[in-house]
């Protein structure tokens, strides 16, 4: 059974820099891609970037481009977000997310992902 755990939350002040990992376990690890989500409170889930595993294509929400990278370790099953000129409205609870397979050719819908992460709280004060 796959497991995804994330790593790297916390508090920063607008402008900082803080960054998310998240390591997938288990025996028959195999991803499509994976993913990271965001949910503020009082707000739906929202989408915040994505890498295919195979080639390392990536996508992001147009609310983080350039500011926020995404990348994969494939040796080591690990998924990381850069998360850099950070803004209040960043703040929100970061999940990580594997879908196995190419459902719909898109990469934002969190419904098609098949195992979550807990989630690390991220606060970007202003």
């Amino acid at each position: 059974q796959v497991q995804l755990v994330e790593s790297g939350g916390g508090l920063v002040q607008a402008g900082g820099s803080l960054r998310l990992s998240c390591a997938a376990s288990g025996r028959t690890f195999s991803s499509y891609a994976m993913g990271w989500f965001r949910q503020a409170p009082g707000k739906e889930r929202e989408f915040v970037a994505a890498v295919k595993w195979s080639d390392g294509t990536t996508y992001y929400a147009d609310s983080v481009k350039g500011r926020f990278t995404i990348s994969r370790e494939s040796a080591k099953n690990t998924v990381t977000l850069q998360m850099n000129s950070l803004k209040p409205e960043d703040t929100a609870v970061y999940s990580c997310a594997t879908k196995s397979r190419d459902y719909s050719g898109r990469l934002y819908r969190a419904y098609e992902y098949d195992v979550w992460g807990q989630g690390t709280q991220v606060t970007v004060s202003s």
